[in-house]
């Protein structure tokens, strides 16, 4: 990213087009967006909560108990920059009581599809995982 790239990641400064025709992502690049949306995305939590989603929308309840382990502000936390990068919608139907619901944007669902890759491979190799670790600690163990 250049020195005269506007700061995207605070109030919209510019129309859209004029920060994405200036912009050249490079997650390298302490200053540059796309580090923030990859912490985000790869993030314990907006993993986890975009693989699930992956599934198709939730209600945030159904979503909290999907991610096993997330606390409710956390997932509040996460869905919110999640929106924010457009990554999730959030529709809420006037209802009573109100009815929101989750869901990947095409951005998304591409971003999730990878993620859903990472994690078959982890699971798929935790057996190697766990044999490396165990003679991680036994060469340790005899130092």
């Amino acid at each position: 990213m250049t020195s005269t790239s506007p700061d995207v990641t605070g109030p919209a400064s510019g129309t859209e087009a004029d920060i994405t025709d200036e912009l050249v992502a490079d997650v390298f690049a302490r200053a540059c967006p796309s580090r923030r949306t990859l912490e985000n995305v790869t993030g314990k939590w907006g993993t986890l909560a975009l693989a699930a989603l992956a599934d198709g929308s939730h209600r945030f309840n159904a979503l909290r108990r999907r991610v096993d382990g997330v606390s409710e502000k956390m997932l509040s936390q996460t869905l919110h920059v999640l929106e924010r990068d457009g990554l999730v919608v959030r529709d809420v139907r006037a209802t009573i009581p109100p009815h929101v619901e989750y869901s990947l944007t095409p951005l998304g669902e591409r971003v999730a599809a990878k993620l859903r890759e990472l994690i078959h491979l982890v699971e798929d190799e935790m057996p190697a995982v766990l044999a490396a670790r165990a003679r991680y600690d036994r060469a340790r163990a005899a130092d």
